[in-house]
């Protein structure tokens, strides 16, 4: 399919304003790609549009059960003045096994990976320069089917629009609090956890606003089944660096299957470092923790990309890890992805699709 292009004229566009100091998902491009899907013919007519509201009908399948799946990623203006994709294909990939898991049509990823690129090249005056910042990038589909019967939706809309965001770090690279929380559960055995669905996400709202309200930033989340082994963080998948040991949950079927983590593994491993996916308890993080086996701690993820965790509250009590500083490995990979995001840094593992 062709992607057909419906742009605003030149003289018409608004002009960019300062790309600075961004709340992050406030500010949106000049334009955006949407597509449809009905089961006679298909995904058709992809096109590049103005920004804009979307039109619903009060009974679309959406807006009652959730029957909606994204991704995230960005668009990095490296140094040498080269527009840079971070792994892409890796997210079409796993938006691709969401739609599986939702009963939604699968989307074809060298299409929309073509979307992506002409509509970041199109608003690229949106990509901020400044080292840290980037253009978020926000693909979504949705179910649209106007009625109330509780099944899969017959049509469905794909869309992607554009953020730009500042640098995560604007005050520093500097380790976050973080609520362990044993009340509240993200996902289930059998669930949609491994699925970034809409519906996950509105179920962590509830434990976030307590975590917020203790004065931590982000909550650790437990397992459904015993409320002892960790699972993620938040927005994040989680790290641990125990001793010479770095180590993650393995993916079970309720944890995301983090781009940002599978880099962090693969260049962890490509340093010698031993590098594990298995089950962490609750109990051995404390621990480790209390004995100063636990060395360092960090989530990983598009936003942030490597977020050192200081301290860990479970329980009423508060663990402190590495005396709450950023420590030596979450600082090394954080300036490794960067800098290969950035190019500044050797791109070893072909990470990179070059825009421009």
């Amino acid at each position: 399919m062709e992607i057909e292009l419906h742009l605003v004229p030149e003289e018409k566009r608004r002009p960019v304003p300062e790309l600075k100091n961004l709340v992050f998902g406030r500010l949106f491009t000049e334009h955006m790609f949407v597509m449809e899907y009905d089961c006679r013919r298909g995904w058709h007519s992809p096109r590049i549009v103005p920004y804009g509201p979307v039109t619903l009908d009060p009974a679309a399948i959406v807006l009652h059960y959730a029957q909606t799946i994204f991704e995230g990623l960005k668009a990095y203006w490296g140094v040498d003045g080269k527009i840079r994709l971070f792994r892409p294909w890796e997210n079409l990939k796993r938006l691709n096994r969401g739609a599986d898991r939702m009963c939604m049509p699968r989307v074809d990823e060298e299409l929309v990976l073509e979307a992506i690129k002409k509509l970041v090249l199109i608003d690229q005056a949106w990509i901020p320069r400044e080292k840290g910042a980037a253009l978020y990038i926000r693909p979504f589909m949705f179910g649209d089917e106007p009625t109330l019967g509780v099944k899969p939706s017959h049509t469905y809309t794909f869309m992607i629009i554009l953020s730009p965001v500042s640098a995560y770090y604007q005050e520093g690279f500097n380790p976050v609090k973080i609520y362990v929380t044993d009340e509240f559960v993200r996902a289930a055995p059998g669930g949609t956890g491994e699925v970034k669905a809409g519906g996950n996400y509105a179920a962590s709202l509830k434990a976030a606003e307590v975590a917020k309200a203790k004065g931590y930033t982000q909550v650790l989340w437990l397992d459904a089944v015993e409320r002892r082994y960790v699972e993620e963080v938040g927005t994040m998948n989680i790290f641990f660096y125990f001793e010479d040991e770095l180590t993650t949950p393995a993916l079970s079927g309720s944890i995301l299957p983090g781009i940002t983590r599978d880099s962090v593994l693969k260049l962890a491993h490509s340093w010698g470092l031993p590098v594990s996916e298995r089950r962490i308890s609750i109990e051995e993080v404390i621990e480790g923790a209390e004995s100063g086996r636990l060395k360092e701690c960090f989530g990983t993820g598009t936003a942030a990309v490597i977020s050192p965790v200081g301290a860990l509250a479970y329980r009423g009590r508060e663990y402190v890890i590495n005396d709450g500083k950023t420590g030596p490995l979450a600082r090394r990979l954080f300036e490794e992805l960067t800098g290969i995001q950035y190019g500044e840094r050797p791109d070893p593992f072909g990470w990179t699709l070059i825009l421009t």
